[in-house]
């Protein structure tokens, strides 16, 4: 390499960690005030007599049309309080989840300061793990702990592969991030392909930003063999994509196959089975994180990009 060229890419990349070295230290000292309450273990500590309080307290959890005898069921079941002892041995601390949600909370709020901190909820769900984490309000923050106990824990034994892999505590901030990002990234308007990529891309972009310290892997879901497929096949999904004419198309199948959670890809070829699922939101984060290098952008403006206006502007090509 020629040596000005190299002298050149060395005080970029100087002014580059100078650069970031600044955020990180604008981002430290953000106040946040973490509260957290912890639903799952007072219910778990509360006898049939302290139900009246825990509705008036909890008005939320308890709907009117549910009898009073099905959370005194809950309450006496021995597999609920087997489950409630499982989440508090995982998480016995609130200071193990306040550490964890202050850098991420601060993250947001530098990049959104309108973003207001909302009080933390933990409950349990009976594992229903399409509903780990809800952001049900600006204030309001519920996070269902009993999802997030181990990949070997034994109440996810029945579960799929693909499905426990990120059943675990190291999963919980890229989902809470997940949940926030939805909030500032606009819904396709349009059901074709490109625009689901271009959604899901913007939104790892914003964990690429408001978690620092997490691995790539973790922010999609992916396991590190998974990621390392992605990344060594990124010029051959992409060449697949374009061949086969898929990114402006509108066929629905396309969202099973290439855009939500599976236990693999579906090009309907022999080595589907060596494939991690969700690839078009692997290849779409890399045509985001092309635009934002490309284009002197803030992520918030990066954020109201139409897809098609932002892909163009990307000059996103994989190395082969």
């Amino acid at each position: 390499m020629n040596k000005g060229l190299l002298f050149i890419l060395s005080i970029l990349f100087f002014f580059g960690c100078e650069e970031q070295s600044k955020i990180a230290k604008e981002i430290a000292v953000i106040p946040v005030a973490i509260n957290i309450i912890r639903f799952d273990v007072e219910f778990a500590q509360s006898s049939e007599d302290d139900l009246p309080i825990l509705k008036e307290k909890y008005p939320m959890f308890f709907s009117p049309r549910v009898p009073d005898s099905v959370w005194i069921n809950k309450m006496k079941d021995s597999s609920q309080k087997e489950l409630a002892f499982e989440v508090e041995k995982t998480f016995p601390e609130d200071q193990i989840l306040a550490d964890q949600l202050g850098p991420l909370f601060q993250h947001i709020k530098y990049y959104f300061p309108r973003f207001r901190v909302p009080t933390t909820i933990t409950l349990t769900n009976n594992i229903d793990y399409s509903n780990k984490v809800i952001a049900a309000s600006d204030t309001l923050l519920i996070v269902s702990l009993d999802n997030y106990l181990g990949v070997e824990h034994h109440f996810y034994d029945t579960f799929k592969k693909y499905i426990k892999k990120n059943l675990k505590p190291s999963q919980l901030m890229p989902d809470i991030a997940s949940e926030y990002a939805s909030e500032y990234i606009s819904k396709p308007s349009k059901n074709v392909l490109l625009d689901q990529m271009i959604y899901f891309g913007k939104e790892l972009y914003l964990k690429d930003l408001w978690l620092p310290e997490t691995s790539d892997a973790e922010k999609i879901g992916y396991t590190e063999e998974e990621l390392l497929w992605a990344k060594d096949n990124e010029a051959y999904i992409w060449r697949y994509f374009v061949e086969k004419e898929l990114l402006y198309s509108t066929d629905q199948k396309l969202i099973p196959r290439f855009i939500a959670p599976a236990p693999f890809s579906k090009f309907y070829l022999e080595l589907d089975n060596e494939t991690p699922g969700m690839l078009a939101r692997f290849v779409g984060w890399q045509i985001v994180k092309a635009f934002m290098r490309n284009n002197n952008i803030t992520p918030q403006q990066m954020l109201v990009y139409e897809p098609e206006k932002l892909f163009k502007s990307s000059k996103y090509k994989p190395k082969k």
